[in-house]
């Protein structure tokens, strides 16, 4: 990924471990955001962490979901149907590569 001046920006590592899901699920695949939390918290596992530490990685998985559904790279599906992320929405959500038959709905 280049930045606007040319030079390469290194990718987020929630973003990446987002895309090589979803590349690991393979096309149509889906997955669930409360999964991507809990893979991060499982490589980031400390002792003494409590079994629901995968929460705290939630707010990050979903602004980088969102980032990377902006930039064309990931599309958000609420009820099966893909959503503007540039519009509000609520409620469960899963994560899949880009389909160009993709139904896009607002809120």
């Amino acid at each position: 990924m280049a930045d606007s001046d040319g030079t390469l920006k290194k990718r987020d590592p929630v973003a990446a471990i987002i895309l090589e899901m979803l590349a690991d699920a393979g096309p149509g695949g889906t997955i669930s955001p409360n999964d991507v939390a809990r893979s991060i918290a499982t490589l980031k596992h400390k002792a003494g962490d409590p079994p629901d530490a995968w929460r705290r990685y939630m707010n990050a998985v979903n602004q980088q979901a969102l980032h990377l559904a902006r930039q064309g790279e990931i599309s958000i599906l609420r009820k099966g149907v893909a959503v503007d992320p540039n519009t509000p929405f609520r409620g469960l959500v899963k994560l899949t590569l880009p389909n160009n038959q993709d139904n896009v709905r607002s809120g």
